[in-house]
């Protein structure tokens, strides 16, 4: 990787004094004597597009990273011409353009310097493969930290780091190896307690340097096309965030069953397997709602296909399955085997669809299947092409979901681990090398992917996950980490890669639980899964040939913990319901590492271990061997030990005892965390009533819970239930507000409150300001009343 030395060795160029300015709407260009053009967007009073051209011509404008449906419009803007400078307000910020460099200075409306260029916009003729490497230098403050940039095993807190964004197929990565899977080129910025946000919105490799070489300087560079950045104002790191997802998307709702256990291994066949894992699943009462069948249950790794052989009818077996609960996932990955009697590659053939190197021939990679050729997945006709491939799998034999994996592309013996740099991309119209589409074509692969899966479950809600991403991946995909390994250190890597990659807009995540590569023992195993239940996405995944890796290979004690998690998981789906809910309403993460929970709070700036399961259950892993309990860092409120009650005070770090079956869990005074009754999968019971757990707090505290059907398409049309509660505590009483939208009638008529912490024996309970006697609500001694959904304000004295 080339340092900031060496690239100021090499020839960097810089804009030099301005010699025409316009202003067009919501855009100003500022062009120098040197023919640097900046285009400056406004997009939001705290949103603003920096985008620069040498040479006097702008490269086509097009991106695969933002979304449709992005919120735009600001309320204020004027511009002032002073002698040095231009300047641009809005209601949020100031933008300062010097006259003779062009460099940009960005302060808030107190006038606090949030950020402002060290070397500013730079560039250096690539003689190698023609246009620039383009390159941006920022001040790092004493004190500035750095937070983001997607699946990196390091550090939740960047200073001091340097990352590398060119996906890769990274099997048995380690902590801190560059690059990884992800290509996500956004952090979040935190400076004397204001947050700003930086997209570099560039598909070549890229790079970030965040005060490793030079203390005081961050930087960031590509090598090729455009110096393209988006700038985000918070001062809240959920501001900024929210603002990042809003602009690349959000997915759709996911089906509920998609938030329950998964269970995968490559590979379970034949038939008869796949079924001895599902029977064994219900048989020890241990819940579940999908398996996966990973390569070998394809015909010689040809995609679309099955081995008929281990697989004689899978319609049936899948049909079978369905009907004990559980959803059947495939794999497909983009790598075509070449053989003229296979029925995808000669469509692909006939019409021209593979990727082809610089001088015309198609290019060629080994993979599983051996000698493959790859679609042009950034060409719109091959995505439709590959979408229509999908109906057979999914219309007729009723697969309910699709993995696809290796789509980096990864290519086998090779020291690249990927295609050709000279291999050529339509690129939605904007022809390209391999180095301009790598980072986005597993990106286009589950695009194509998710248009398929959705025109064909319909009126059902597709799943996809996938291995590669680019930012806007997460608007068509699940995603996990990757190749993990089987030891310690790499559950403290799951851990912080899930903070990093919600606080990076893309919340539907997570890891291999109990690591990919190797074997657990039954300890880590437990300790994996406990902390997993709280990723968004849960799914074992290994590699199969050390062992076993299902929740009941490790012995009774440790079945019996894994069983008591993913029980746990099952109760909180209407929560972890609700935060979904949230993140595509709001670009909420559905993970909050503490530095966003409480930015103000130093002591939360290089925390890793704590995090935030939605807003408000604390979690803390366990992450040694042999461990009785752990430290762990309270942040600022009143904190209820979820299996003790006991309440701790935060901003302090204390011990907290967690032997082999406990996590370190805590809630946060005043929530009211909704809970299903344990099913063995989603659907498999009518809800009866819904439980809410109640954590008395003197003081207001707001909750929700966001229901629907679980799947389709009505909840868009208002066929849901939101459900607002709003706490009031004082020394002997508790108030308990509803409000309620939404047009979906849940099963169930009543809620089953369980109080925690109650100061007081309940006296008098007065539902919509009538008393009612207490046979009525069935108050059950102090902590649990049954009452109808439908209420108002609940009032509970006590004396």
């Amino acid at each position: 990787m080339i340092t900031n030395t060496e690239i100021e060795k090499r020839g960097n160029q810089y804009p030099d004094h301005i010699v025409d300015f316009k202003h067009e709407s919501d855009k100003f260009y500022f062009t120098t004597h040197n023919g640097v053009i900046l285009e400056l967007t406004i997009l939001r009073d705290s949103m603003i597009r920096f985008r620069y051209a040498t040479e006097h011509v702008f490269e086509p404008d097009f991106s695969y990273a933002i979304s449709d449906d992005v919120n735009l419009g600001y309320n204020e803007l004027e511009v002032i011409e002073e002698i040095a400078e231009y300047i641009i307000t809005t209601s949020k910020i100031k933008i300062y353009i010097n006259k003779s460099n062009l460099k940009v200075h960005i302060f808030d409306m107190e006038n606090a310097l949030i950020m402002e260029d060290e070397l500013g916009f730079h560039w250096e003729e690539n003689y190698a493969y023609g246009g620039n490497i383009v390159k941006m230098g920022k001040i790092c403050h004493s004190g500035e930290s750095y937070y983001g940039m997607g699946d990196k095993a390091s550090h939740t807190n960047l200073k001091g780091k340097r990352v590398n964004n060119w996906v890769t197929d990274s099997y048995a990565y380690g902590k801190d190896q560059e690059p990884l899977y992800k290509s996500i080129p956004f952090y979040v910025g935190l400076k004397e307690n204001i947050a700003y946000g930086v997209f570099f919105d560039n598909s070549f490799s890229t790079y970030f340097d965040f005060a490793n070489e030079k203390r005081n300087v961050t930087s960031f560079w590509a090598d090729g096309g455009e110096m393209n950045y988006y700038f985000f104002y918070g001062p809240e790191m959920s501001k900024v965030v929210e603002s990042y997802t809003d602009l690349t998307g959000v997915p759709e709702l996911p089906p509920l069953w998609a938030l329950g256990f998964h269970q995968s291994k490559w590979s379970y066949f034949p038939e008869s397997k796949v079924k001895e894992i599902a029977s064994t699943f219900r048989k020890l009462q241990i819940p579940c709602d999908a398996i996966y069948l990973d390569i070998d249950y394809m015909d010689g790794f040809r995609c679309f296909t099955w081995d008929e052989q281990r697989f004689p009818n899978p319609k049936k077996m899948i049909e079978e399955l369905e009907e004990d609960g559980f959803k059947t996932i495939t794999m497909i990955d983009p790598g075509i085997k070449i053989d003229r009697e296979y029925w995808v590659y000669q469509q692909a053939m006939e019409n021209g669809f593979f990727c082809r190197r610089a001088d015309g021939p198609h290019f060629k990679g080994k993979v599983w299947p051996g000698e493959c050729k790859f679609p042009d997945f950034t060409d719109p006709e091959v995505r439709e092409w590959w979408a229509g491939l999908y109906k057979e799998m999914i219309a007729d034999v009723g697969v309910h979901g699709v993995w696809n994996d290796m789509n980096e592309p990864a290519v086998m013996e090779v020291p690249s681990k990927t295609a050709n740099l000279d291999v050529r991309h339509n690129y939605d119209g904007h022809p390209c090398s391999h180095r301009k589409a790598h980072n986005v074509y597993g990106m286009q692969m589950v695009r194509a992917t998710y248009d398929g899966i959705k025109k064909y479950t319909f009126p059902k809600r597709p799943f996809v996950l996938t291995r590669a991403a680019y930012s806007g991946t997460q608007r068509y995909a699940s995603t996990w980490t990757g190749d993990n390994v089987a030891t310690w250190e790499h559950l403290w890597i799951a851990n912080v890669q899930m903070q990093r990659m919600c606080m990076s807009g893309y919340s539907f995540v997570g890891s291999d639980i109990g690591g990919f590569a190797e074997q657990p023992n039954g300890e880590l195993f437990a300790r994996w899964m406990q902390l997993a239940i709280f990723h968004p996405f849960c799914r074992v995944h290994s590699s199969g040939d050390h062992g076993d890796q299902e929740p009941w290979s490790f012995g009774e004690e440790i079945t019996e913990i894994v069983k008591k998690y993913i029980e746990l998981r099952y109760q909180l789906l209407p929560y972890l319901y609700t935060m979904f809910y949230k993140y595509i309403k709001n670009g909420l993460p559905m993970l909050q590492s503490l530095v966003f929970y409480d930015q103000k709070d130093t002591q939360t700036h290089f925390r890793t271990d704590e995090f935030l399961f939605g807003e408000q259950l604390l979690v803390c892993p366990v992450q040694e061997p042999n461990a009785q309990g752990r430290r762990m860092y309270f942040p600022q409120g009143k904190w209820y030990n979820y299996w003790t009650d006991e309440v701790v005070s935060g901003g302090v770090e204390k011990w907290v005892a967690a032997e082999i079956e406990t996590i370190p869990l805590f809630v946060r005074e005043g929530a009211m965390v909704p809970k299903y009754p344990v099913q063995q999968y989603v659907g498999e019971k009518e809800i009866k009533e819904l439980g809410i757990d109640v954590y008395y707090k003197d003081g207001v505290e707001n909750s929700s819970v966001y229901e629907d059907q679980q799947d389709g398409y009505d909840y868009k049309k208002g066929r849901y239930s939101l459900r607002r509660f709003r706490l009031r505590g004082k020394e002997n009483q508790l108030i308990i507000q509803q409000f309620k939208d939404g047009n979906f009638t849940t099963p169930y008529e009543k809620f089953k409150l369980t109080f925690h912490g109650l100061p007081f024996t309940i006296s008098t309970v007065q539902l919509d300001n009538e008393v009612v006697n207490n046979t009525d609500i069935k108050l059950n001694g102090n902590n649990i009343i049954e009452i109808s959904k439908d209420f108002t304000e609940l009032h509970i004295i006590g004396k």
